[in-house]
């Protein structure tokens, strides 16, 4: 099946990413200032560059860890099946841990690994979210701390792909498919 044609505009440019960036690393090393040790959970794949900003920003004791879940393989909607594809090297049971997303879609990937890791015995668990999409949500969820509020686009970049592909952007944009306009 071939690949569908589409363009990419930009919405939130890497400056604006880093200076938020920076301001959500001060609120969370505020938080969790009595931690002997944050273990931040990366979701993968998506969050990757993300985190890996975050904790460069985050004021404490991190050790990193990461979870790869799926709900939505190579299409643009998820199919509210979460696949829990890499569990945790490491046990968090009695450990402060952050919980790190790209984007907080439906709810029901992340409804899924809260409860899973909740069900672990961790002292506190958090969720940093880099985007939250609001209007497509289908279950309660709401992340601690939000990057940006984005409108219900497809969008790429800063880690977050479509079919694998543009990851690699250091900003986040809008994907607007060709063709489609008939």
């Amino acid at each position: 099946m071939p690949q569908r044609q589409y363009v990419i505009d930009e919405m939130i440019s890497a400056k604006a990413i880093a200076a938020r960036i920076e301001a959500v690393a001060r609120d969370i090393s505020t938080h969790f200032a009595d931690t002997d040790k944050l273990v931040v959970v990366g979701l993968l794949r998506g969050s990757f560059v993300f985190i890996a900003d975050l904790v460069r920003e985050i004021d404490l004791p991190v050790e990193v860890d990461f979870l790869e879940a799926s709900s939505y393989g190579d299409d643009t909607t998820s199919s509210r099946e979460v696949r829990i594809l890499k569990d945790l090297r490491g046990k968090i049971e009695g450990r402060d841990v952050l919980v790190v997303e790209d984007i907080v879609d439906t709810g029901h990937t992340l409804t899924h690994v809260l409860h899973m890791l909740g069900g672990r015995k961790p002292r506190r668990l958090a969720v940093c979210a880099l985007l939250d999409k609001p209007a497509r949500r289908e279950v309660e969820m709401n992340a601690d701390w939000i990057g940006f509020e984005i409108p219900d686009e497809f969008v790429v970049g800063y880690g977050i792909d479509f079919a694998q592909r543009n990851r690699n952007l250091p900003y986040i944009g809008k994907v607007r498919f060709t063709g489609d306009e008939a």
